[in-house]
């Protein structure tokens, strides 16, 4: 079973943080891992993430981002407000210097918070992550499902509306994605599921904020970083990948040509040993 501490963190703004925590692992001095979930997502703790990084004693926590898992909605948030609001949740856990690692819609974040908390980061990886939006073919390109993502571009009250008949196309998942939601990450399908019960508030916000200014400039980034991508991705395809890399002074990309969106999470294990190994 899944160590979940949940808490509430309230910001100086008197908003409320929905985190996640697995509690100190060893000791107060072991690694802590932030995690920065996709789009939709609760916030709460994946066991796959969990047991991964639990093997190299390392603690995990998570916070939903405003709209998600009970945390305040903030219409307008940008990718960079990541940053402070990570910042207010360590603060409140006592957390000084932390690991970050980023899935999907979660990675955009997760770059934000290492461009702009300094050594505070140690190191850096995306898994299937998003990157700037250019809107040109590339950035398009692949993509089997990309109406949320196009309203988006018209602003919230047009992702808003296009959220009242949207639907989940099955096609955006090929067929190793099905076996991972069947299997080692069957809870990720479910938390998403979760998420979308709550109204879409969390998801129109992530979509707009990614086809917006980020409000973060990539090149800040100075730790080392690890992109992560699957090579038939239909939901951020893998020219994504080829972008971000494009902006890590000191970037490294994983190539893994047979993975989806999904099946690519077979990569944290992995991912988690190149953070500790770059800390």
């Amino acid at each position: 079973m899944t160590t979940d501490h949940a808490s509430e963190v309230v910001t100086l703004d008197r908003r409320v943080l929905s985190v996640h925590d697995t509690g100190v692992v060893g000791d107060a001095s072991s690694p802590v891992l932030v995690w920065h979930h996709g789009s939709p997502a609760t916030g709460a703790l994946l066991a796959p993430v969990v047991e991964a990084a639990s093997a190299h004693g390392v603690r995990v926590v998570s916070y939903a981002r405003p709209g998600y898992g009970g945390s305040t909605v903030v219409p307008g948030r940008d990718v960079a407000s990541a940053a402070a609001d990570v910042v207010q949740v360590l603060d409140a856990l006592d957390v000084g210097r932390v690991l970050v690692l980023g899935y999907s819609g979660g990675g955009p974040h997760a770059l934000a918070c290492a461009a702009l908390l300094g050594r505070r980061v140690a190191a850096v990886a995306t898994v299937a992550g998003v990157a700037p939006f250019t809107d040109d073919a590339p950035w398009w390109e692949g993509m089997s499902a990309p109406g949320g993502l196009r309203a988006a571009t018209h602003g919230r009250d047009a992702r808003l509306a296009y959220a009242l008949t949207e639907t989940f196309d099955p096609s955006s998942f090929v067929d190793d994605d099905w076996d991972a939601l069947g299997g080692p990450w069957e809870a990720l399908g479910q938390d998403a599921q979760r998420a979308e019960a709550t109204g879409p508030d969390g998801l129109v916000d992530d979509d707009v904020a990614y086809v917006s200014p980020w409000g973060v400039d990539l090149g800040a980034v100075e730790q080392p970083a690890l992109v992560v991508h699957g090579g038939r991705d239909r939901v951020v395809p893998a020219p994504h990948g080829t972008a971000l890399i494009q902006h890590l002074a000191r970037g490294e990309l994983w190539h893994r040509p047979r993975d989806g969106h999904v099946s690519v999470l077979a990569a944290v294990p992995l991912a988690i040993d190149w953070l500790l190994q770059h800390r």
